[in-house]
């Protein structure tokens, strides 16, 4: 039996009234493209990554000069405060160019794995990180469980794994570092969860803002789940990986 219950999108300006039927259609649509922008963003980071391990030019550029590295970091993350903060409001063409922009820096970036760690770590390591991530996306995405009661506890988790982090590397506590490496892994599986069931109601956005805005929101959760992704693969990395 049809349900003809109606539904209301709950972002945006005003209420868009849809029945259960269309929502679920406009949400899977919608985590379709998220899904497809995040796979096309870790194709570009994987095979600049790889590039860049095989250049010796653009290791050096990248790794033989710390202030270089640390402004691609800092790129990196003014990149990620404004995709996080306008979105919504630039073009898609705009949106775009961030997105891909980030992925080919991080893609520069984190290109070190390939020098540090042997080929067949990282891909079984990618391979743990894929599964891990699609089980807990689909639980995410599938669960009736309200996940937003997560989110206080995992910002506090993050801070605290920031600053653990931060202080290991003056430290370079070996303990510590094991256990960091387990709580992030921890960590950023539960944010997968939450923020896929969380991204589900960006789904609506463009009823409501126009078509500009739904591109934005569909590229912002693809760069919010692949930094879950990045996150528990390096993390995943670090306490499985073999170092050349």
């Amino acid at each position: 039996m049809e349900n003809s219950q109606n539904s209301p999108a709950p972002l945006g300006p005003r209420t868009v009234q849809l029945s259960a039927e269309e929502a679920a259609r406009i949400q899977s649509h919608f985590m379709t493209r998220v899904y497809g922008w995040m796979a096309a963003a870790l194709g570009i980071t994987g095979g600049v990554a790889l590039f860049a391990s095989s250049s010796a030019a653009l290791q050096q550029l990248v790794f033989g000069n710390r202030l270089v590295f640390l402004g691609l970091l800092l790129l990196e993350l003014v990149i990620v405060g404004f995709l996080s903060a306008r979105a919504l409001r630039w073009t898609p063409a705009q949106v775009t160019a961030a997105f891909v922009g980030y992925s080919v820096l991080n893609g520069l970036t984190i290109s070190f794995v390939f020098m540090v760690y042997t080929t067949a770590s990282v891909a079984s390591t990618f391979f743990i990180a894929g599964a891990t991530f699609g089980v807990m996306s689909a639980y995410g995405l599938l669960t009736n469980a309200d996940l937003s009661k997560w989110g206080n506890l995992l910002f506090m988790g993050l801070i605290g794994l920031i600053v653990a982090s931060v202080v290991n590397m003056f430290w370079a506590n070996s303990t510590l570092s094991i256990i960091v490496s387990f709580v992030g892994v921890l960590l950023f599986v539960a944010l997968t969860a939450y923020d896929t069931q969380k991204i589900k109601q960006y789904a609506f956005i463009g009823l409501t803002e126009g078509e500009d805005a739904d591109h934005g929101a569909a590229t912002l959760g693809a760069l919010t789940l692949y930094l879950d992704f990045i996150n528990l693969f390096l993390f995943l990395l670090r306490i499985f990986g073999r170092r050349r």
